[in-house]
């Protein structure tokens, strides 16, 4: 049962929020976000208490005779819809993620398979860029290595949009692929595979990086199959000492990739916060969907069969071709519910 104490403090609070954006008072941005996410749980509080109203006024109409005869008629609808709305308030009222509405960096590797494991990543690239670009998100790779052939060294993308991280972070794991290379003549199906990692964008509250902690070397900048003629060293090399991280950013202008290795650097960092707090508050329990872990198998990709199966939901869909075109919903929307149905089951506990 639905604390209706609970509900009456999140109303408050809400009322409270948009008194004081209506005066512009506090701290606007902060105000704004916090608005923007109790505003849906908001709607169905509303939503769920009105439902509660019309019940008991239904109820109240059994006792007056010339009202019964509709009260009898409305009454069973509207306590069949009490369960569906009692459900989607909990689903608005678990703990989001802070990080789900933030943009994203994605990271791609190949694992094992050689090249066929780096066109591989190259297709994943593709699919991600896709998707983005389907749900009218900004997608931009901001740093790439190839392979001769085409394939995909390692590729670091930045994805801005709304709910970018929500939709995105269950991604993060190993992909694998089965399909017969271009390259191989006997016909046989070659097994590959290729790593995602996908980081919440750092802001820089959540991260303060020390000037004593990072060395900055700036290096000739190749540019793709060594076409961009460069006589400056604009390319830059940031090190973070007591960890270890190294990145690097590759564009024409040696400021810009300043910027952009230091936003990469504390979104790493920042990731590397977010995953020790979880294996802290997570020890003793095992979360497969969501949990980030970058060595789990996640996912296949079949290519003879024309399947893709998720091994987190034991999901799997004869649509590969549109999934490898950026047609990822289904996927995400069942790895969500899932995601959502264990946080539902830990608060029953």
């Amino acid at each position: 049962m639905i604390s209706l104490d609970r509900l009456e403090q999140i109303t408050g609070r809400f009322g409270y929020i948009e008194a004081q954006m209506a005066e512009g008072g506090g701290d606007i941005a902060a105000l704004g976000r916090e608005y923007a996410e109790l505003r849906p749980v908001v709607e169905q509080i509303t939503a769920y208490k009105q439902l509660l109203a019309d019940v008991e006024e239904a109820e109240l109409m059994l006792d007056d005779p010339d009202m019964k005869e509709l009260a009898e008629e409305e009454l069973p609808a509207l306590k069949a819809a009490l369960p569906a709305a009692e459900e989607a308030l909990q689903l608005a009222l678990l703990p989001k993620d802070a990080a789900d509405a933030r943009p994203a960096m994605i990271e791609i590797r190949p694992g094992t398979g050689g090249d066929e494991a780096a066109l591989f990543a190259g297709d994943l690239l593709r699919m991600y860029q896709r998707y983005s670009e389907a749900r009218g998100w900004s997608f931009k790779v901001i740093e790439l290595s190839e392979t001769e052939l085409g394939g995909i060294k390692e590729v670091t993308a930045h994805v801005k949009g709304e709910g970018v991280f929500a939709r995105l972070k269950y991604e993060s794991g190993v992909h694998r692929v089965q399909r017969v290379p271009e390259t191989e003549s006997g016909g046989r199906i070659h097994t590959s595979a290729a790593t995602v990692a996908v980081l919440p964008e750092a802001e820089d509250v959540d991260i303060q990086i020390d000037a004593n902690d990072i060395r900055i070397d700036t290096m000739r900048s190749s540019g793709a199959g060594g076409q961009h003629v460069n006589t400056t060293d604009s390319a830059v090399r940031i090190t973070h000492l007591p960890s270890g991280i190294v990145v690097t950013s590759s564009e024409k202008s040696q400021h810009r990739n300043r910027e952009i290795a230091m936003q990469v650097l504390k979104t790493r960092l920042y990731d590397m916060e977010r995953q020790r707090i979880d294996s802290e508050r997570s020890a003793d329990r095992k979360s497969q969907v969501g949990s980030g872990d970058r060595s789990e198998r996640i996912r296949t990709y079949n290519f003879p069969q024309g399947r893709m199966t998720d091994h987190r939901i034991n999901l799997t869909l004869y649509k590969l071709e549109q999934v490898m075109q950026g047609d990822l919903d289904e996927v995400i929307d069942a790895l969500t519910a899932d995601h959502q149905a264990a946080l539902l089951a830990e608060m029953d506990a």
